[in-house]
C-alpha cells in the first residue's frame, strides 16, 4: 500500500564560505573488470564480506567474492535497470527498479525475488537503511521520497519540493533522519520521520548542484557542488555553508561522495580527469587524488576492513584501502 502525505515547509539560508587545500600522495587501489558490463555500480558489502553491486543498463545484480575473486550474476525481471542496492543484517538484498516503479528483494540464499511497488514514485533512485526497520528512498524523475516498512512492506510518500527538484542522494543523520539532496534545485531537504515534515537548506549558491550527501559525526552534513566543483559543508544548528574549490577546478564535476571511518569525506570527480579525492576536515586538507578508470557514480565504505567500494562506468569494480592513509 502507498500512501501520500502532505508537507509542511520551512527554509534556512545558507552562507558560502571558502579556505585553502593541499595535495597528497596518491592511494594504490584495485579494479576488476566485470564482464557483463551495463555500466557497473552501487556496491554494498555484505555481511559475509562479499560485496553487491547492479549492473544499470544490462538489467542485473551481482555478487564479488574478494576473496576468490569471482563473480555471479542474478537474473530479474526484464526492464527493472537497477539503480542501487542495499544489503541488509540478514544478507537480504534490496534493489531499487529504476524503470519499472519497484522495489526488489533478493534472497540470495533461495534466490527468490519478492517485488514492492512503489506508485506514484515510478523511478526509485537510491535506497538506505534508517536503522528503525525501514529502508528510505528517492525517486527523481517523480519528485518524490519514499520511506519502506521492512516488514510490513508498506511504502509512504512525500514531495519534498513544490516544483520538480529530482531527489537524487539520501543518507542518515546519527537520528535516524534523511537528508536529501534536491539535483534540480540545488536545495538539501531534510524530512521529519515521526511527521515527514520537509525542512530545506540552501546550498552555497543558487546554481549549486548536488547528488551526494555524507554525514560527519561533529553534527555536519557535506555535499559535492558537480555544477561549480566545490565540496561544500553545512552546519544545520546555524544554517552556516563553507566551501572549498576541488582540486580539478570548477569543471571537476564531483559526484559520488561519503566519508570514512576516521571521518574524512571522499568524493570522486567525473569531468576531464576521473579520480577519487579524499578531504580531511581537521586539516581541511586535499589528499589522495587517484585516478581510476572511469566516472563514480556511487561508493560503499566498509567499516570492517576500512575498504571503499565503487563501481565505474568503464564496467569495473573498484575497492581502495582508505586506512592506508593517513
Amino acid at each position: 500500500m502507498v500512501r501520500i502525505l502532505s508537507v509542511a515547509v520551512a527554509v534556512l539560508l545558507m552562507l558560502p564560505a571558502g579556505a585553502t587545500a593541499q595535495q597528497k600522495p596518491d592511494l594504490s587501489l584495485r579494479e576488476w573488470p566485470v564482464e557483463w558490463g551495463g555500466r557497473v555500480r552501487d556496491p554494498a558489502v555484505a555481511p559475509d564480506g562479499r560485496v553487491w553491486f547492479v549492473g544499470q543498463q544490462g538489467n542485473y545484480i551481482a555478487v564479488f567474492d574478494p576473496a576468490t575473486e569471482t563473480f555471479r550474476r542474478y537474473e530479474i525481471e526484464s526492464g527493472t535497470n537497477p539503480h542501487n542496492l542495499i544489503v541488509d543484517e540478514r544478507g537480504i538484498v534490496w534493489y531499487a527498479g529504476n524503470r519499472n516503479g519497484r522495489i526488489g528483494r533478493l534472497d540470495p540464499a533461495s534466490g527468490e525475488i519478492r517485488t514492492i511497488m512503489t506508485g506514484e514514485a515510478q523511478d526509485p533512485h537510491t535506497l538506505v537503511f534508517d536503522g528503525r526497520g525501514n529502508i528510505w528512498f528517492t525517486s527523481q524523475g517523480s519528485n518524490r521520497v519514499g520511506r519502506l516498512n521492512m516488514e510490513t512492506l508498506e511504502v509512504e510518500l512525500v514531495q519534498p519540493y513544490d516544483q520538480p527538484s529530482n531527489p537524487y542522494g539520501i543518507v542518515i543523520d546519527d537520528q535516524g533522519t534523511p537528508w536529501v539532496a534536491l539535483l534540480r534545485v540545488g536545495i538539501i531537504a531534510k524530512i521529519d520521520p515521526d511527521t515527514m515534515t520537509v525542512t530545506h537548506f540552501r546550498q552555497g549558491d543558487a546554481s549549486s548542484r548536488s547528488r551526494r550527501l555524507a554525514w560527519t559525526k561533529d553534527g555536519m552534513l557535506w555535499y559535492g557542488d558537480e555544477a561549480r566543483g566545490m565540496l561544500g559543508r553545512i552546519n544545520p544548528a546555524t544554517g552556516e555553508v563553507r566551501e572549498w574549490q576541488v582540486p580539478g577546478g570548477p569543471g571537476a564535476r564531483p559526484y559520488a561522495l561519503t566519508k570514512d571511518g576516521l571521518d574524512r569525506i571522499w568524493f570522486s570527480e567525473t569531468g576531464p580527469e576521473k579520480r577519487l579525492v579524499g578531504f580531511d576536515p581537521k586539516t581541511e586538507q586535499f589528499f589522495a587524488m587517484t585516478p581510476v578508470s572511469g566516472t563514480i557514480r556511487h561508493m560503499f565504505f566498509d567499516a570492517k576492513t576500512g575498504a571503499m567500494w565503487f563501481g565505474t562506468d568503464a564496467n569495473n569494480l573498484g575497492r581502495i584501502d582508505t586506512g592506508s592513509v593517513r
